[in-house]
């Protein structure tokens, strides 16, 4: 059925009401209607082939992404080895702490037995000192004699 002999033509002329239409005029409608559908057929494959085969900008995205990605991980391995070093440092520096009062112990023990090695001599002196003045090797009567011994014995 054509839309023109229904509703009127559109050079004015009434539509035909018996629904009977110009079979030759139907016909070549037809053909301008498979023909304006086989050019929207084209039309719409034309333009999704060119969509298909254009560039995409994803490329683009992704090289964006790999370099954030990779500056992420650069920025995580420099924390990370910051995080490390400072364990380290602080590791050396106890142990140098560590050394430094296993010296200072050391210093102070030689130091105490220095000192008490000083304090035996020092018995030691004032003990044969004593012993000296308290011993006498002849008894006081015979001192005498000890002298002209001790006198003759240079000689």
């Amino acid at each position: 059925m054509r839309f023109g002999v229904r509703f009127g033509d559109r050079r004015g002329e009434p539509a035909k009401r018996d629904g009977q239409a110009d079979a030759g005029a139907g016909e070549r409608e037809d053909l301008a209607l498979e023909q304006v559908l086989k050019d929207f057929r084209m039309s719409v494959s034309a333009w999704s082939e060119a969509a298909y085969s254009r560039p995409r900008a994803a490329a683009q995205v992704v090289r964006r992404r790999s370099w954030r990605l990779a500056a992420g991980w650069a920025l995580g391995l420099a924390l990370a080895a910051g995080g490390v070093s400072g364990a380290v440092f602080e590791r050396h520096q106890r142990q140098q702490m560590a050394r430094a009062a296993a010296r200072q112990r050391l210093v102070q023990e030689r130091q105490r037995l220095v000192r008490e090695q000083q304090a035996r001599e020092e018995e030691e002196d004032l003990l044969a000192k004593v012993d000296s003045d308290v011993s006498r090797e002849v008894p006081s009567a015979m001192e005498p004699l000890a002298q002209l011994m001790a006198e003759d014995e240079r000689k």
